[in-house]
Order: structure tokens, then C-alpha cells, then sequence
């Protein structure tokens, strides 16, 4: 059987547009009280279980963690497809970045959704959602992101952050001081938070490490001084976009050296634990299916193998996937579903084997991730 799409848990598409709601005064998914401001802090990379199992070296994210204060990120778990769930309130397959990298079929290549915008590759039209910030201001509800300076004009920042401006802070905590001075100078709005230290340290160095941990008691006592400074109408949301598994080298899967796992397969995108295969335009029905079973045969005792039509039916993009978002969907998805990563050995480059920590498919450890309360928003 196929895992269902989780949907006991609220989801990252109703962070932003409750707190929007709130803002407006309306009733709103979350159940947030009427506020004047409204922060979201993004920590990418930060799961429950990472964080549970490092509880003494964050003390406030503890305080506020409970069974109530949960939410499942959306699948894949990787940062393009779920910082655009956030910041447009729609799933994959209405915004349209489905996965890490994933088919540009117009063009007849493999995008990175990061990192790979170019003249191509338009922000404004290849992701299809309005964003809240957009929504926001129609309403006259200023916006205004904090992050790195480096993502200022990158054309992600341009496909999903649009309608906001655009603040930028060195460290951790000059992006801390950033946020309560947009704050300051509002009357109302929202401001949006974004922390990657902790998933890049994931990835050099794994969630595991001494790194990670340092860096996880920055952010908690940023975060400790930062909520100490909310005004009475002034909510804090804490959330992140997945959480992060520790994959060894001796749990890399290696393939591509075989053809009969790639046979009639033009394309390998995704990641290394949900990969996304694209099939030859020629390859028929029955080529696709036999391929399907073989992957089924080698790997169903570590992965869960989904055809696009069978991912589709689960929602696991999102109850609708538009007619312009199915080609970008791989014809065959590989979601690890033990300790293991994917990695083609026909790569130009295998770099990316050096990465430790690792996300993309739908384990607990990489789905849940918190949505801590604070401020306004504080359930007492």
C-alpha cells in the first residue's frame, strides 16, 4: 500500500495566510488571535525529532513544543518546494516547484530550483502562485523579508518571495535585530524570517555533529531574546521547511552502472532520497511499466516506488497537480523510506556523496517539523 498524505497535522501552506487573516482580523485555519504584527521564522532543516533529541541546547523552542504544536511539511521535503508551500499558502502541484531539480520539458533539461534560474527560467511564471506578500498588499499590509544578503536577487528569492521587501543581516542574530527593527517601524504587517545555518551545517557535517548543536543554541537563544521583545499585538511563528537524516557513505545506493534501472530513462532528477525519473518521449506503456516493476524488485524493501499517476492519486503534491505542473513530475519517484540516498554514478560530479545530512522523502524525521507559538500567538 502506499503511505497516505498526512493531513491530521497543520501544514506549512497554513502558516502565512492564517497569520494574514490574523492580521485582517478574520478566523483563520491556525486559530490565531487578531494581531497587528505577525512574524515567521523559517530555521530550515530543524525536524521535531532533531530537535527533541537535542532538547538541553534549546531550552525556549522546548518550552513552546508540544503535541499540538506540529506541522507536516510538504512532499518532497526539500527547501524550492516547501519555502514556495510557505510563502504562497498552495502545495506543489498548484505553485509548480515540485521537487529540487526537476524537468524543464519546454526546454528538454533538468533545473535546479535553487540555483538554476536563468533567461529560461522565468521567476514570475514558472512559479504559478500568488504569494501572500502579494495578497498582503492588495490589502495595504506592508511585507518585508530578513535573510542573507547573497539571496537578495537570486531567482528563487524573485519566485517566491515577491510582494515583500527585502532586509538583509550578516549573522544569526544581526537577522534577529533586522526583524525587531522592520517590526518597530510598522504599524502592522508581516515579517519573514529565514535561517539556513543549521541545514547547511546538516548537510557538511550532519545533524549529529557538535556543529549542529552549536548552532542550534544560537538560534534558540536569538530566538529567546527576540520573543522577550514581542509587544502585546505582536504573534511569533517558528517553523521549518523539513527536517534531516544523517546518511553514511555505506548507505549510499549506487545505480546507472546497471541498465536495466535506466533504461529508456532521459533524465534522473529529484534528490538523493526521493529521485524523480523521466522517461524517453518515445518510451511506451509498456516499457514504463515493466521499468516501474523492475525498480519495485530492487528497491520496495528500503523505498516506496510511485508511478506520477499513482503520487498524484495520493496527493502527495497536493489535492490538484494543474495541467502545466504534471510534466515536471518525474514518470517514476523513488521516496527512500530507510536510512539510504540514491545517487547516479553517470553523474559528471559526485560531490553531492559527500553531503551528510539529507532530506527529500516523507519519514517522520523529515516531514514533521515544529510550529511553535510565541508573543501574541502564545496558547497559554
Amino acid at each position: 500500500m502506499l503511505p497516505a498524505a498526512k493531513t491530521v497535522r497543520p501544514s506549512l501552506a497554513d502558516v502565512l495566510p492564517s497569520c494574514l487573516d490574523a492580521i485582517r482580523g478574520r478566523d483563520n485555519s491556525l486559530e490565531l488571535p487578531p494581531i497587528d504584527k505577525a512574524v515567521v521564522l523559517l530555521v530550515d532543516g530543524l525536524g521535531v525529532s532533531s530537535l527533541r533529541a537535542r532538547a538541553g541546547h534549546a531550552r525556549t523552542m522546548m518550552r513552546a513544543l508540544g503535541k499540538a504544536s506540529t506541522a507536516t511539511a510538504g512532499f518532497p521535503t526539500t527547501t524550492a518546494a516547501n519555502l514556495a508551500t510557505l510563502t504562497t499558502g498552495d502545495n506543489p502541484g498548484k505553485h509548480g516547484l515540485v521537487g529540487y531539480t526537476v524537468l524543464d520539458a519546454e526546454h528538454d533539461r533538468v533545473v535546479n530550483q535553487l540555483s538554476g534560474w536563468d533567461r529560461e527560467l522565468d521567476p514570475a511564471t514558472w512559479q504559478r502562485s500568488r504569494t501572500v506578500f502579494e495578497r498582503a498588499a492588495d490589502d495595504g499590509i506592508p511585507s518585508i523579508v530578513v535573510a542573507q544578503e547573497r539571496y537578495r536577487d537570486s531567482g528563487f528569492t524573485h519566485a517566491v518571495l515577491r510582494g515583500a521587501a527585502y532586509l538583509s543581516g550578516k549573522s544569526i542574530g544581526d537577522r534577529f535585530a533586522a526583524a525587531r527593527q522592520a517590526l518597530d517601524g510598522m504599524s502592522q504587517g508581516i515579517v519573514y524570517l529565514y535561517i539556513p545555518e543549521l541545514d547547511q551545517t546538516a548537510h557538511a557535517h550532519g545533524w549529529e555533529s557538535a556543529r549542529w548543536t552549536d548552532a542550534l543554541e544560537t538560534v534558540d537563544s536569538e530566538l529567546h531574546r527576540f520573543a522577550a521583545s514581542l509587544h502585546r499585538r505582536e504573534g511569533l511563528l517558528v517553523t521549518a521547511d523539513h527536517g534531516v537524516l544523517d546518511v553514511p557513505a555505506t548507505s549510499h545506493v549506487l545505480f546507472g552502472d546497471d541498465a536495466s534501472l535506466v533504461d529508456g530513462i532521459r533524465f534522473v532528477g529529484g534528490e538523493p532520497r526521493c529521485l524523480q525519473l523521466y522517461f524517453e518521449p518515445d518510451a511506451d506503456a509498456s516499457h514504463r511499466g515493466e521499468l516501474l516493476d523492475r525498480w519495485r524488485r530492487a528497491e520496495q524493501s528500503r523505498s516506496t516506488i510511485l508511478s506520477r499517476s499513482e503520487a498524484i492519486a495520493e496527493s502527495w503534491f497536493g489535492p490538484v497537480v494543474d495541467e502545466e505542473v504534471l510534466p515536471r513530475i518525474g514518470d517514476i519517484l523513488v521516496a527512500a523510506r530507510k536510512v539510504v540516498a540514491y545517487y547516479d554514478v553517470r553523474a559528471p560530479s559526485a560531490a553531492g556523496r559527500l553531503m551528510v545530512g539529507q532530506h527529500g522523502s516523507n519519514s517522520a524525521e523529515e516531514s514533521t517539523v515544529p510550529l511553535l507559538r510565541f508573543g501574541a500567538f502564545q496558547t497559554l
